[in-house]
């Protein structure tokens, strides 16, 4: 069987197109496991992981959770807010007691751009990064690229707009890196001021009217203004952001094509996307969930083929 060019999922900059196939051919089994009557597969009865999240987290926990359920690893759940994280403990010096209990893996989720990559180098664990402040969410861009692929066929060619954040949001940074390895044309939607100033080196599109990106794009990612971020004010007011950059259906209905609407979660209904976008047929919001797990099945299942070497 193939095998992935990583021993960690730090980013999706570390991988390559191979890597992606693989990923994707190996959801598409697990897709299968989980729509059956019994949704589980013995393939980690002997893998420990360990789900380290330092910040807040409902859906990429749970998913992750479960997919290491379906796989039947042992699961530990770590959560900083009730660690001794709060006592002064070093990030190295967490990691390497839970490693003590002869964990294999760790999920981690981190303020801090990078954590990944240094615990990696310290620690003699796989390390699968869920989420390092502003930088990647290497998952989340893996089971979008997987639902334009499920829903359209091919990603490659297809033209994709991120709409919102784009400065804090580590699913925009993930996403154009896995779009772009795939073959498709990414562009970039928001106010100015949401737009980081080196986006021009990594050779995505520009675009502040949201209507011409629309008119352009085959998909929508809609991300949402992440307020817990900013420390200063972006734009004026939340409903003239609404009115430059949210769609709804009048604004959908009066393209001349039928676009394919996404968003990672979570939806502030009425913002960046109306309820009646948010549940009509061009959206795959819910299929972007069920994906997120046999995504991350897959990445665990091949992480921990080698650590079993």
């Amino acid at each position: 069987m193939s095998e992935l060019s990583v021993n960690h999922l730090l980013g999706i900059k570390y991988l390559n197109k191979q890597d992606i196939q693989l990923i994707f051919e190996t959801a598409d089994h697990f897709k299968e496991v989980i729509n059956r009557p019994i949704k589980k597969v013995p393939s980690l009865r002997d893998i420990t992981i360990a789900n380290l999240f330092f910040e807040n987290s409902t859906r990429t926990k749970l998913s992750f959770e479960l997919a290491e359920k379906r796989l039947s690893a042992d699961v530990i759940n770590f959560s900083a807010s009730q660690s001794s994280v709060k006592k002064g403990e070093t990030l190295i010096d967490t990691v390497n007691n839970i490693l003590s209990m002869k964990v294999d893996m760790v999920v981690m989720r981190h303020p801090n751009p990078g954590a990944g990559v240094f615990l990696s180098k310290h620690v003699n664990a796989s390390i699968i990064n869920a989420g390092d402040g502003a930088h990647e969410h290497p998952t989340q861009a893996l089971l979008d690229s997987y639902s334009i692929r499920e829903r359209l066929g091919y990603v490659k060619g297809k033209k994709v707009v991120i709409v919102g954040d784009i400065l804090h949001s580590r699913v925009a940074l993930s996403n154009i890196f896995a779009l772009q390895l795939q073959g498709a044309e990414v562009m970039v939607c928001g106010p100015k001021t949401l737009i980081p100033k080196y986006i021009d080196k990594l050779g995505v599109k520009v675009e502040y009217n949201l209507l011409n990106a629309l008119n352009w794009c085959d998909v929508a990612n809609m991300l949402r203004v992440q307020n817990e971020r900013m420390e200063i004010s972006y734009f004026p007011s939340t409903r003239e952001y609404t009115q430059q950059y949210g769609i709804n259906k009048k604004l959908l209905d009066s393209l001349d094509k039928e676009i394919t609407i996404m968003h990672p979660g979570p939806i502030n209904r009425g913002v960046e996307i109306t309820s009646d976008v948010a549940d009509s047929k061009q959206a795959i919001i819910l299929n972007q969930v069920q994906n997120g797990v046999a995504i991350r099945m897959a990445v665990i299942y091949l992480l921990a083929s080698k650590i079993k070497q």
